[in-house]
């Protein structure tokens, strides 16, 4: 389906799907579809008041749909947008003689002054927080020390250093934004700290430029420039200058940038100041994998540095990296993991081991635009049971808090998720539940001629149809599956003993509703075909074909009713399902 104009909105109405056409079909292709729907639900056919005010709805939906894809530009706004963005504000001032590429574009302005709107009145906080924890006591205390010290057998951690930062956007205009930003830094029981603001001005679409003014106790005041600029297509270079009250060299850093090929970048960056040194770097990045090369030379500091990190490709976006790092400063081998744990959080853990620096723990935690680091220090030394505990510590933590708090806190939010878009979406589910039934009574004629016709030359007949949520292995313990009986919607959709189903989504097809909002459904058939009983199970938007050359596997089917429960239930090869009974068809 279209996507939705606004994030959270509801929009239950797939005029593909509604029609039963691909998202390419051509005008014939709706055409027909259109014409074979308007004789089904024209409401000259009903000569009961009830049925012909439902026919009555059900045509002019189905017209309403017709429309909106016969013509090019409303389509193809539908196509970007869905249904409501035929009502996007502006949508009045589009000429109806431009071409579909002029109306996306003339969408997409529209859409970019809503956003500009939006922005002007937001702010765009930045933040980080960074705790470190010396640890060495763990591994480097010698046990005479604590001889003679009252609770000595205890080893001592302390923070000895903390950092935050924090900064946000202040959009003014559409092309000048403020930012103000903070930090206090302390260390061993010294601290200090700095405020400042920037003034960057959009210039072009190729550059702007920034006014920095700062004020802290290490530099005292502090002025500052940047501008940035698009040499070419695939170069680009930032300059900046930066000016002290207090007697420190003014510093200048430039930047010249390009791109190698589409997943790569070359950088070479040179510094001048109290710490000059160039810098060149090659980084390619790709949707499985992040490389980079980058070699230093200045003072204090000259070094060579790669490092790898691979994407795996599932839900939790994990990574898992490596790096090694030498200079004059010594040599430091780097290797950790990040996962995604909830919606907006990540969280990484990094071992370092150098010399002489010694190894360490990094944990770092990504919440929205706020980082939260913890370097731990735990020894000095190169102790292999410091590597050992740091590296397996933090996964066997990781695994306990996974499985006992993110895991059920996950769940619970996503279940909370989809109440609310339940709530919010039930009186657009009741409205299509009630077309659906309509639609179903509807149909009722038309199946029973179309099932003389297929019986008569052995053709195909739907025995029974359920859409929606089916119990599997994997499901949670006590779930019961929620499905509709669409034996009648399909039956109807079968044309010279074939039933052809596009990539839309099933829920917005005639007869049908969704009876799970939110969550997977399928579509399991149980057809005969030349006399013989097959059996289908089709995934949601996923293209179905009956019948296939394939045979399709057939499992025994049971319908049995409920004592306990109002519904119906049933059993297809020993699953249990809740159904919901439309009056589709009569279950025996």
């Amino acid at each position: 389906m279209a996507p939705a104009l606004g994030d959270g909105e509801f929009d239950n109405d797939d005029y593909y799907s509604l029609l039963n056409v691909r998202r390419e079909a051509t005008q014939e292709e709706l055409k027909g579809s259109y014409r074979r729907l308007c004789m089904l639900y024209h409401p000259d056919k009903h000569r009961d008041p009830e049925l012909k005010r439902q026919a009555e709805q059900l045509f002019n939906l189905v017209h309403q749909a017709y429309e909106v894809l016969s013509d090019p530009q409303s389509r193809a706004i539908y196509d970007i947008y869905g249904k409501r963005g035929l009502d996007v504000d502006g949508w009045e001032v589009v000429e109806r003689k431009r071409t579909p590429v002029e109306i996306r574009e003339e969408f997409e302005r529209l859409q970019r002054e809503r956003e500009e709107r939006r922005l002007q009145q937001r702010t765009n906080p930045k933040g980080m927080i960074s705790v470190g924890v010396d640890a060495t006591d763990l591994f480097d205390r010698y046990e005479e020390d604590y001889e003679d010290v009252p609770g000595g057998g205890f080893p001592h951690v302390e923070i000895n250093k903390m950092h935050i930062s924090q900064s946000i956007e202040a959009p003014l205009t559409t092309s000048d934004t403020a930012v103000l930003s903070g930090s206090l830094s302390t260390h061993n029981g010294n601290g200090g700290g700095n405020i400042n603001v920037a003034l960057r001005r959009v210039t072009s679409a190729k550059g702007w430029g920034e006014v920095e003014f700062g004020a802290g106790d290490t530099h005292g005041p502090l002025v500052g420039m940047k501008i940035f600029r698009n040499l070419t297509h695939c170069v680009w270079a930032t300059c900046g200058l930066h000016f002290s009250s207090r007697g420190v060299r003014p510093s200048c850093t430039t930047m010249l940038a390009r791109h190698l090929d589409k997943n790569t970048m070359g950088y070479l960056q040179w510094r001048w100041g109290t710490q000059s040194s160039m810098n060149t770097s090659i980084v390619r990045d790709t949707k499985t994998s992040h490389f980079t090369l980058a070699m230093q030379l200045g003072i204090p500091h000259s070094f060579m540095m790669m490092s790898y990190q691979y994407k795996f490709q599932d839900d939790d976006q994990t990574k898992v990296k490596g790096s090694i790092k030498a200079g004059f400063f010594g040599t430091v081998v780097e290797y950790g993991a990040e996962r995604k744990i909830s919606r907006h959080s990540v969280l990484g853990a990094t071992v370092s081991v150098g010399v002489p620096q010694g190894i360490s723990l990094k944990i770092k935690l990504n919440r929205a635009s706020q980082t939260y680091f913890f370097p731990i220090h735990l020894t000095d030394q190169l102790l292999p049971s410091a590597v050992f505990y740091a590296t397996v510590g933090p996964l066997v933590f990781y695994l306990a808090i996974q499985r006992l708090v993110i895991r059920p806190y996950v769940r619970a939010q996503k279940e909370q998720d989809l109440e609310k878009h339940r709530e919010s979406s039930a009186s657009d589910i009741a409205r299509k539940r009630q077309e659906a039934e309509s639609a179903v009574l509807l149909m009722q004629e038309s199946v029973r001629r179309i099932i003389e016709t297929e019986e008569s030359k052995m053709g195909l007949i739907i025995l029974n149809a359920w859409y929606g949520k089916f119990v599997t292995d994997n499901s949670q313990r006590h779930e019961r599956a929620k499905v509709i009986d669409v034996t009648v919607p399909l039956q109807c959709l079968v044309k010279d003993s074939k039933l052809i189903l596009t990539e839309a989504t099933k829920s917005g097809l005639p007869g049908f509703y969704d009876p799970c909002v939110g969550e997977e459904k399928s579509l399991k058939v149980l057809y005969q075909f030349q006399g013989v009983m097959h059996q289908v199970l089709s995934p949601e938007e996923e293209a179905l074909r009956i019948p296939k050359q394939c045979r399709h596997r057939f499992t025994p089917c049971v319908l049995k009713r409920s004592p306990a429960y109002p519904l119906f239930m049933l059993s297809i090869g020993g699953e249990m399902a809740e159904t919901y009974s439309t009056g589709c068809c009569p279950i025996e």
